[in-house]
């Protein structure tokens, strides 16, 4: 009998341990959510700019509400632009999240970050005609090279020293590149694929000049955010990640780009 009663209120202490966990958030606490159109990662319904709740599209999208519920954290989610506005709000403003974003050297310490949610290639990008083949970003000097304001494949190029014209959206880049305002296209793929078929652009019009990183990508937490919100939701991206393909169901042929979350994910840890 006094081994029942121990175990019984081991079992209650674990019980109220586990309340007091999720007790630890404020009351009514949410996390304004935001992203901005990065197909097929984010995206609004016909290719709108401008999105809110379910009717924010793409494989992120899906992942980052799945793990919000199972976390049992409320958000409200906005599609909108421009990313680098998006940025700075969820760097400077409390209860804020940006996703998908790119961690890195430059940004890891200015975020509280969960992921990853899945990856992209980052690709240089050149009208068919030119004829360039690159070997190495080296090559790459000296071009005039269109990319996105504070957008990963942008921010990497910098960190290796070469210079970028940034535009607030890669739509702008398509545009500039095939009309000789860039030389260089600095895009993640397949983001490119999705901007060309939105222009009525055939993808034999463009050349990948080279194709250079591999990136995961991320929900971007405020710097303030509680580690109790952190731990909940990484908690369950981790079980999004070990169940294979959540997140990508509705969409088959775009799950190889998740396909390597378990490894980027024991690799960060």
């Amino acid at each position: 009998m006094a081994r029942s009663r121990t175990a019984g209120a081991l079992f209650a202490l674990l019980i109220s341990a586990a309340f007091t966990a999720q007790a630890e958030l404020p009351a009514n606490y949410a996390i304004t959510l935001q992203t901005d159109t990065f197909p097929p990662f984010n995206m609004g319904p016909n290719s709108k700019s401008f999105a809110r709740g379910d009717d924010v599209q793409g494989i992120d999208a899906d992942t980052v509400r799945d793990i919000f519920r199972r976390a049992g954290i409320a958000y409200n989610l906005t599609l909108r632009g421009p990313w680098n506005r998006l940025y700075e709000q969820t760097r400077q403003q409390s209860a804020h999240g940006l996703f998908s974003v790119a961690r890195t050297p430059q940004n890891a310490g200015l975020f509280k970050w969960v992921g990853p949610l899945a990856h992209h290639d980052s690709v240089l990008l050149a009208p068919a005609g030119k004829g360039l083949k690159f070997d190495s970003l080296a090559q790459a000097q000296g071009y005039q090279i269109g990319g996105h304001a504070n957008g990963s494949v942008s921010l990497y190029l910098e960190s290796q020293g070469i210079t970028t014209s940034n535009s607030l959206n890669d739509a702008e880049n398509l545009r500039k590149l095939l009309t000789g305002r860039i030389d260089l296209w600095a895009v993640a793929d397949p983001v490119w694929r999705y901007y060309a078929q939105q222009q009525g652009v055939d993808e034999s019009q463009l050349q990948v000049v080279l194709s250079y990183r591999s990136e995961p990508m991320y929900l971007a937490l405020s710097p303030d955010t509680p580690e109790e919100v952190v731990s909940r939701l990484q908690n369950a991206l981790d079980e999004v990640i070990a169940e294979g393909y959540a997140g990508c169901s509705k969409t088959p042929d775009l799950c190889y780009l998740i396909q390597n979350r378990s490894k980027t994910l024991a690799g960060s840890r």
